[in-house]
C-alpha cells in the first residue's frame, strides 16, 4: 500500500472471482466478535467489494475501509451508506504506513495490502492495542514473490534496457514474511493465534491471462513509471507477455496460475 502505484479499479476488478476467495477463506476462520453491532477496520479496502462481505457476514456492524488510492476509494464510495439490516459502511483515505487507530475495534482485517507496507509487522502491537477483549486481527498476504510471474518481472526491471530507467519501481520485492514469523510475531499471553498458508492453482482464461493478472497488482509499479510513455511500456509489456508465455503455457482448459498466500487470525481474548 505505498504511495508508488497507481491503481486502476477495474483492472483489477478483472479476475475479482480468483482474488475473493482467499478473502472469503480467512473470513470463514474468523470467530463471532464480541459485539452485536460490531466495529470493524477493513485495511486496503481497495475498490470496496470485499468489504461489502464483511457487512454480509455482520450486517449490523459499522464498517470502515482505509486506502490510500482515490482511484480505488472512488469506486469504494459506491457502497456507503446503511445496509438494510443497519449497519453502516463508510470509506476514509489513510496510509498503512502510518495508520493508526483512533477509537476500538472488534475486527481490524486486511485483504492483500501488507505487502505494500515494507516492515508491517512493525505496527500489529499498535493495531492489537485497539482490539477490544475478544477482538479479532486478521490478515492475507501474497507469498508468491520467487513465482516465475514476480521473478521474471525483476529480472527485466534489472536489465540494462530498464534499470535505470525504472529505478525503484522495478526493484521493489514483496514485503511479507512466513507464516512462522508471523505467528511469533503476534503469540502471546492472551492470545489465540492461527497462522497457515494456501497455494491456489487459478485456471485462467483468455489470451495472456497471467499478464492481465499482473496488471492489476504487481505490474503496477512499472505500469506508473512508466506512465506517459506508450511506446516504452508496450515495449515492456512485450517483452514480459513472452517471457510469462513461457512460463505459463495455456492448457486445454486455460492456464494454471499457482499462487501461495498467507494467513493469519489473531484474538484478543481479553
Amino acid at each position: 500500500m505505498h504511495s508508488a502505484p497507481t491503481w486502476d479499479p477495474q483492472q483489477y476488478l478483472r479476475h475479482a472471482d480468483h482474488r475473493t476467495r482467499p478473502f472469503q477463506d480467512l473470513l470463514a476462520r474468523v470467530p463471532e466478535l464480541p459485539a452485536r453491532s460490531p466495529r470493524i477496520a477493513d485495511l486496503g479496502c481497495g475498490p470496496g467489494n470485499v468489504t461489502t462481505i464483511l457487512a454480509e457476514r455482520w450486517p449490523t456492524a459499522h464498517i470502515t475501509g482505509f486506502d490510500n488510492s482515490a482511484a480505488m476509494l472512488a469506486d469504494a464510495h459506491a457502497y456507503a451508506g446503511r445496509t438494510l439490516r443497519g449497519g453502516l459502511l463508510d470509506f476514509r483515505h489513510a496510509d498503512l504506513d502510518h495508520w493508526v487507530p483512533d477509537e476500538r475495534y472488534d475486527l481490524i482485517i486486511s485483504n492483500a495490502a501488507f505487502q505494500w507496507v515494507p516492515g508491517h509487522a512493525a505496527s500489529f502491537r499498535t493495531w492489537t492495542d485497539a482490539l477490544t477483549p475478544g477482538g479479532t486481527f486478521a490478515f492475507q498476504v501474497p507469498g508468491n514473490a520467487d513465482a516465475p510471474s514476480h521473478a521474471i518481472l525483476r529480472e527485466l526491471c534489472s536489465s540494462k534496457r530498464w534499470s535505470t530507467r525504472l529505478g525503484e519501481a522495478g526493484r521493489r520485492r514483496v514485503a511479507v514474511l512466513d507464516p512462522a514469523d508471523y505467528l511469533e510475531r503476534l503469540a502471546g499471553p492472551g492470545r489465540e493465534v492461527d497462522a497457515w498458508e494456501t497455494t491456489y492453482l487459478h485456471l485462467l482464461t483468455g489470451e495472456d491471462p497471467v499478464l492481465d493478472w499482473v496488471k492489476g497488482t504487481g505490474l503496477r509499479p512499472v505500469l506508473t513509471a512508466l506512465d506517459g510513455d506508450p511506446a516504452a511500456t508496450e515495449e515492456f509489456l512485450a517483452a514480459y507477455r513472452t517471457r510469462l508465455r513461457e512460463a505459463y503455457p495455456p492448457g486445454p482448459h486455460g492456464t494454471v496460475f499457482p499462487f501461495r498466500r498467507i494467513f493469519v487470525v489473531a484474538r484478543h481474548l481479553g
